[in-house]
């Protein structure tokens, strides 16, 4: 990946982080306020749940500027894993502050069912809250598309190095869902006058997000112990030999993403006999250069020459 390429996806990154905060600040406050005039347990544990998300977000906004400090002296392949920290952190956040949180009150409204009141103004709200949730979500989408090219949203999610845009894809749907079970829940609390409804929601909630939670934290975990990059980025490696006739194989590669756009590879390769240490210098040299140029989100490569065993 290009500087300005890799800019252009860090500029856009940020814009759909800004863009997610504003959303979650509105709708926390509306919730809120939506909450305390209903007596909703299902509304209570949806404004913690947005709550939580404008901290997340803030902290997804730290990780995308830590990553990009140029490497120095204590950390010479950068700090590109600054990012996989903060999304590690956030999906922490939204399995404690969100799930467990969620499903705690609703239990324990369970035991203390209250008839919810004022239940117009909760449904208006939360209607309010789905259409901005709804509004975040697509463009996450959009974004994705932009970016997966012919693979599928399920295929993307597993694959993709992106960790900030797949956990605001995982907050604002997990967002989407637990305003339509609050809904749900309103409506039958309201409708039977029985409080358990929304206790019952409550605890959906807390059930979804903590599934969302888990999954992020699967993924980013990946990422932040040392994943491989995409296979598109080996594939382009050895689709570099047959241009240089004095590398004739490679024997090892291995390849770590090192943080947005940035690949480590690090390859064992034999080459042709009878080179002078000249000769042979050069050719990995101009090897080292046509693999930058083939893949340009290698940002750092190591070539060794070696037989084969």
């Amino acid at each position: 990946m290009s500087g300005d390429q890799k800019d252009d996806k860090e500029k856009s990154s940020i814009k759909h982080i800004i863009q997610s905060l504003l959303v979650n600040v509105a709708i926390a406050a509306a919730k809120g306020v939506a909450a305390v005039m209903t007596g909703s347990g299902a509304m209570l544990a949806e404004t913690l749940h947005s709550t939580a998300d404008c901290s997340n977000q803030l902290l997804l906004l730290l990780g995308v500027r830590e990553s990009g400090k140029p490497p120095d002296e204590s950390h010479p392949l950068g700090y590109g894993r600054d990012l996989y920290f903060y999304s590690f952190v956030v999906a922490l956040l939204l399995f404690t502050g969100g799930g467990v949180f969620s499903i705690y009150e609703g239990i324990h409204k369970l035991s203390h069912p209250e008839p919810v009141e004022n239940v117009w103004l909760g449904l208006g709200i939360l209607l309010f809250s789905m259409v901005l949730e709804g509004w975040a979500t697509w463009g996450n989408l959009k974004e994705m598309k932009k970016r997966r090219g012919k693979l599928s949203l399920i295929e993307y999610l597993k694959r993709t190095k992106d960790s900030d845009l797949i956990i605001l894809f995982g907050e604002n749907s997990a967002a989407v869902l637990g305003l339509s079970v609050a809904i749900i829940s309103l409506l039958l609390a309201w409708q039977t006058g029985n409080g358990m409804f929304d206790s019952i929601g409550s605890i959906i909630i807390g059930v979804v997000l903590i599934g969302v939670a888990i999954f992020l934290g699967r993924e980013v975990k990946s990422l932040l112990i040392g994943e491989s990059a995409d296979p598109v980025v080996a594939e382009a490696v050895k689709a570099t030999v047959p241009d240089h006739p004095n590398v004739e194989a490679v024997l090892r590669l291995i390849t770590v993403q090192q943080g947005p756009g940035e690949v480590l590879v690090a390859m064992k390769i034999r080459m042709k006999g009878g080179l002078s240490t000249q000769e042979l210098v050069d050719s990995i040299n101009k090897f080292e250069q046509a693999v930058h140029d083939r893949a340009p989100e290698i940002r750092w490569c190591f070539v060794e020459p070696d037989h084969e065993e």
